[in-house]
């Protein structure tokens, strides 16, 4: 049984006192490959650098955080473009517009968002999409945007179930993580009517960890207790989630 977390930020510096037994312990908890989205210009160095070291595990992102897009944003999309023509990513992400934490630069994270969408189709990659408080912004400019070479992730999906068809319709994956092992989770009722081909796994370490690990800092071995939920939810073994979820990300990322 293989798993493919599809999103953690494992190069981070709450890994730096024990990021290598981190590593041997998703590896020995099945969770093989670990897709690594950026956040911004500060956090490109560290995550190659980890990726360059465990080039069988880790598969790097390039993209900028909606909540690292400011008024000077356009500079940020230049390093991103620049990083594009020396070195290899899986993905644009992640990117994404938040509504939550901050209002201020809407246009600009509409216009980042915009810009990225582009660069993600000019080098053929997916996009991983951050959307808080931001949906109703997000799909809009998604419809804008769409096209056969427009696909991707939305990250971290806690929607509806209107919002998850209208996301796989557009031939996305949705993100499922932590959250849908919460008690009274409404997620788990939607995850119950998604189709498993529509779904990947992830975990966002070192944020959200999952019950019964909520509370502590996440990391990608706990995917094991997301994919045995989902497994619950949908009355099937952990081996079918581990396969059809694998084969969802490989067939996204191109990580084979």
């Amino acid at each position: 049984m293989k798993l493919v977390d599809t999103h953690a930020h494992l190069y981070l510096d709450n890994f730096d006192k024990d990021r290598h037994d981190v590593i041997e312990k998703a590896i020995y908890s099945n969770v093989e490959k670990i897709m690594l989205p950026n956040i911004d210009s500060t956090t490109i160095e560290d995550m190659l650098k980890l990726s360059k070291r465990h080039p069988n595990h880790f598969f790097p992102m390039i993209g900028i955080h909606p909540t690292s897009v400011e008024d000077d944003f356009e500079k940020e999309i230049k390093i991103v473009e620049e990083y594009l023509s020396k070195e290899k990513f899986y993905a644009i992400g992640e990117i994404g517009i938040d509504m939550y934490w901050d209002k201020t630069f809407e246009d600009e994270q509409k216009q980042a968002f915009r810009a990225q969408i582009d660069i993600a189709k000019k080098h053929n990659l997916p996009i991983v999409i951050h959307s808080r408080d931001a949906f109703d912004i997000i799909y809009e400019i998604l419809l804008e945007k769409n096209d056969a070479n427009l696909n991707g992730v939305f990250h971290c999906f806690t929607g509806t179930l209107e919002q998850a068809n209208k996301i796989t319709e557009m031939g996305f994956k949705l993100g499922i993580g932590g959250i849908v092992t919460f008690k009274n989770a409404d997620l788990a009722k939607v995850v119950e009517q998604i189709d498993l081909h529509n779904i990947v796994l992830e975990t966002d370490s070192p944020y959200l960890a999952p019950d019964p690990k909520r509370g502590q800092r996440n990391q990608s071995s706990y995917l094991n207790y997301i994919a045995k939920k989902v497994a619950v939810i949908k009355g099937v073994s952990i081996k079918e989630i581990a396969e059809i979820t694998t084969k969802n990300a490989y067939d996204i990322f191109k990580i084979i």
